[in-house]
């Protein structure tokens, strides 16, 4: 179900719990309401839609990428660049790593591991800066 994308500040700021296997319905609400911006946007977290849940959804290139509970474990190459956000007015300036490497669950619970650069990179650490209730 596509679901309305949250614009308030203070719930954006607040961290994000664990998801567990419950989050299942979340999981397909965060997909369906990606798919429905994609125009405006290429990555979402559970919290953008209300869901105070570690889940993101991004896409790269024509697939949509699932993480659950995604933690950055290593970073290399930080650069200085400019992001929107579709919850936020505006473009920001922020801080992001050229190659970082995540620890996740993929959609079907199982533990991952994997190394993402460039834009790709980019999205995941907006995203998880979600989870952490970092706003840029």
């Amino acid at each position: 179900m596509v679901r309305p994308i949250v614009h308030d500040p203070m719930f954006l700021g607040l961290k994000s719990e664990p998801a567990g296997e419950a989050d299942r319905q979340v999981i397909t609400d965060l997909q369906d309401t990606l798919r429905a911006n994609l125009d405006r946007c290429v990555g979402m977290a559970a919290n953008m839609i209300g869901v105070r849940k570690r889940i993101i959804v991004f896409c790269a290139g024509p697939m949509q990428t699932v993480m659950i509970n995604p933690e950055i474990t290593s970073a290399s190459g930080e650069y200085e660049t400019e992001e929107g956000c579709l919850s936020l007015a505006g473009v920001r300036r922020t801080k992001r790593y050229r190659t970082i490497t995540v620890s996740y669950q993929d959609a079907g619970f199982r533990t991952r591991t994997g190394t993402f650069s460039g834009f790709t990179a980019q999205i995941i650490q907006h995203e998880i800066d979600h989870c952490n209730g970092i706003l840029i």
